[in-house]
């Protein structure tokens, strides 16, 4: 579309954010709103129009301080369920029996390690525990940097991958002014209306021209890192395979690929657990982050031994609070949470019922597109003038008043990004459909 320039660019955490009362407040949410200033300043973010004060939670249903329960189609960070049982009472019998640091053995940690690399492929063997994604994404920047001898990182434009100095450099979306420094170049996402019929090798060009400027300009090319549902660009998984090409072009460079899983993994997309699967690439580095411990901060990165033998040989890594007894305990649980209520074969039924409705519904709603796969979809809204970011932000704060959560994502914030727990049913997406048809009516 010609008028895609003149969209205005949003930073992501403008996205659905609550920027003072367009209306009268609830007494108790408006006093919270007050402490809320006072105590955190300019860097508290909220969501809607009028925030949200949470009381308790179970499942995929949120239940606030005006009585009403919210279905949750946002938050993938209970993976398995907000306070799942199973994480719940691993986490209290751990803290009720001893939580340290892990330079001391206990048997939890390495049942879990054990456990988490058994869903890898063979040659992906070590992991480090972090506590966020961000010092995972930190980490798997050093050892790519490290290993390669070169300090290039190419990303997406609108890629989000973490809030610490390093990490918020390749987050263009974090931008509210200027641009990532010299040494982070971005590509276009692997949008079809971008590239045509050919992706694999549309996004491959992409990321070739700007390893070849970043040598050209003497800074060298370690690593491409992506998001592999590339969430924060507006969700895009299809064609299957199409990062693979773009893998192999890193590496004739001289680059490291590092897949951040943090958004797609965990079994989100319904086709195992991790989203570099579905391309039939095995990434030099593997990032984790929220889902893991779903609720408990907790992250790691997976890799070669390799690859980490010649980091630890200068450098080392040690977190005191990462692999905790009690992190690695909430983690073991949400790893068995998944096998025992089944929840990527649910993701994928789910994803497909649900990915149906949407498409059924784009043929009478100002919907230019639907992506994504299992429980990680984007429905994208534009009109002949382009993307219409005040569809999505309209249809945000609209399901808010269904009974509905949901966020945005995208350049131009006009993407509505669905992730909700895994343990959603397809009665709850056809509650989420119902209530778009009737808000698009």
């Amino acid at each position: 579309m010609k008028s895609l320039q003149k969209t205005e660019e949003l930073q992501i955490l403008a996205l659905n954010a609550f920027s003072g009362a367009t209306g009268p407040m609830a007494p108790d949410v408006a006093a919270l709103v007050e402490r809320r200033r006072r105590s955190f300043g300019a860097a508290s973010v909220l969501f809607y129009d009028e925030p949200l004060r949470i009381v308790r939670a179970e499942g995929a249903t949120i239940h606030a301080s005006d009585g009403r329960a919210y279905l949750d189609f946002y938050n993938n960070v209970p993976t398995v369920g907000h306070c799942h049982p199973k994480v719940v009472e691993a986490v209290r019998a751990q803290l009720g029996t001893f939580n340290t640091h892990s330079r001391y053995l206990f048997d939890v940690a390495h049942d879990y390690a054990e456990k988490l690399l058994a869903t890898f492929p063979a040659e992906l063997s070590n992991v480090v525990l972090a506590c966020t994604g961000s010092e995972s994404n930190d980490l798997a920047l050093r050892l790519a940097r490290k290993v390669s001898g070169k300090a290039g990182i190419i990303v997406t434009r609108a890629a989000y991958h973490g809030n610490t100095a390093t990490v918020t450099e390749v987050s263009p979306s974090s931008y509210k002014t200027g641009a990532p420094p010299r040494h982070v170049r971005t590509v276009p996402p692997p949008d079809p209306a971008l590239f045509g019929n050919d992706v694999a090798q549309g996004f491959a060009d992409a990321v070739k021209a700007e390893i070849a400027a970043l040598e050209a300009d003497g800074i060298g090319f370690a690593g491409l890192l992506v998001d592999t549902i590339f969430s924060s660009d507006g969700v895009y998984a299809d064609p299957p395979g199409f990062l693979k090409t773009a893998v192999e072009v890193t590496r004739a460079a001289g680059g490291l690929f590092i897949a951040d899983e943090v958004q797609p993994g965990f079994g989100r997309t319904g086709e195992g657990m991790w989203g570099f699967s579905r391309h039939g690439v095995v990434p030099d580095i593997v990032t984790m982050g929220k889902p893991m411990g779903n609720g408990y901060p907790m992250a790691g990165l997976v890799t070669r031994p390799d690859i980490l033998d010649t980091f630890c040989a200068d450098v080392g890594y040690f977190n005191t609070f990462a692999g905790s007894p009690a992190a690695c305990a909430a983690g073991l649980a949400v790893l068995e949470a998944i096998e025992e209520d089944g929840l990527i074969a649910n993701a994928a039924r789910v994803g497909r019922h649900l990915t149906a409705r949407l498409k059924r519904l784009q043929a009478r709603a100002p919907i230019t597109a639907v992506r994504g796969a299992g429980l990680y979809l984007g429905v994208e809204f534009g009109t002949e003038k382009g993307p219409a970011p005040d569809i999505a932000k309209g249809l945000i704060n609209g399901l808010r008043d269904h009974g509905i959560l949901i966020g945005a994502a995208g350049r131009y914030g006009n993407v509505l990004k669905i992730r909700p727990p895994l343990c959603v049913t397809t009665a709850d997406a056809d509650v989420l459909v119902d209530a778009l048809e009737e808000l698009l009516a």
